[in-house]
């Protein structure tokens, strides 16, 4: 991560921190956007990878990590208008989303406020934001994670928040570091998941198409067993003939359980678009 470079954009909520490598600016940027409760470290197998060869930029993403404090005042589309902010901070012009999980939704966000704007999106573990999609019953709870995560004995949640989410020990490990960061602020750490999940429900509720108009790929675990992550993937590559890869033995995280075949098919992807 040496040759990244650190910086910071301003919003009425909070400083985002990101980091960032141009090389050209004619070229495709990575734009690496992480889970909820993980941060930029997420991805660093893939930055590792492809340092030198794209633009790149990963963020951590409002109230997690390195961007903190933050105001909870703020929905899926804020955050989507400031990552347009960063990229025209940055002068990034080719955006390539690479979203796993809540990163995805963010990215799919993006997609609707900026439909022209992407020059392709990869979902890893992520799901479609359109409403037909999830049941009145999954929107019901999504709205009421918070006091869940705030009352789980920590101790517990550690542990299931790790092994849950991989099956390597890396990727393990690597979350395990991730959800440290809110070791001894465990009401922060259920403030960023219930308002993530909350804000997630309200924008699928929105009803809006969340159309993809540019080369997309989705990528999912065969062992992704957080929320309903491989029905949600069958359908939305049924639905919509977007190419989907499974990867064999990965859990919710793959792109930390099988680095090797996640920059592979990203570098692929790229190099057809």
């Amino acid at each position: 991560m040496d040759f990244l470079k650190e910086n910071t954009y301003q919003t009425s909520c909070g400083t985002i921190h990101y980091w960032s490598s141009i090389l050209n600016l004619d070229a495709n940027a990575l734009v690496f956007l992480p889970g909820l409760t993980a941060d930029h470290r997420l991805f660093d197998k893939q930055i590792e990878y492809f340092e030198g060869k794209y633009n790149i930029l990963i963020w951590d993403a409002p109230a997690h990590a390195s961007s903190w404090p933050f105001q909870f005042d703020f929905d899926l589309f804020d955050k989507a208008k400031w990552l347009n902010g960063i990229l025209k901070q940055e002068k990034i012009i080719k955006p390539v989303i690479v979203g796993q999980s809540m990163g995805g939704y963010v990215g799919q966000a993006y997609a609707q406020l900026y439909p022209n704007q992407l020059a392709g999106f990869i979902s890893i573990d992520s799901a479609p934001l359109q409403r037909n999609y999830v049941t009145a019953v999954e929107l019901w709870l999504l709205k009421r994670m918070e006091p869940v995560y705030a009352h789980y004995p920590w101790k517990l949640l550690l542990k299931s928040g790790t092994e849950g989410v991989a099956t390597s020990d890396y990727g393990r490990n690597l979350m395990r570091e991730m959800m440290l960061v809110y070791d001894g602020a465990q009401k922060r750490y259920a403030q960023i998941a219930g308002h993530g999940f909350r804000i997630l429900a309200e924008a699928m509720e929105k009803n809006l198409p969340y159309e993809l108009k540019c080369p997309a790929l989705l990528i999912c675990g065969t062992q992704d067993h957080a929320g309903s992550c491989i029905r949600y993937n069958k359908a939305w590559h049924r639905n919509t003939k977007i190419p989907l890869v499974w990867i064999k033995g990965a859990g919710h995280n793959s792109n930390t359980d099988k680095p090797e075949q996640i920059n592979r098919l990203i570098e692929e992807f790229v190099a057809n678009i």
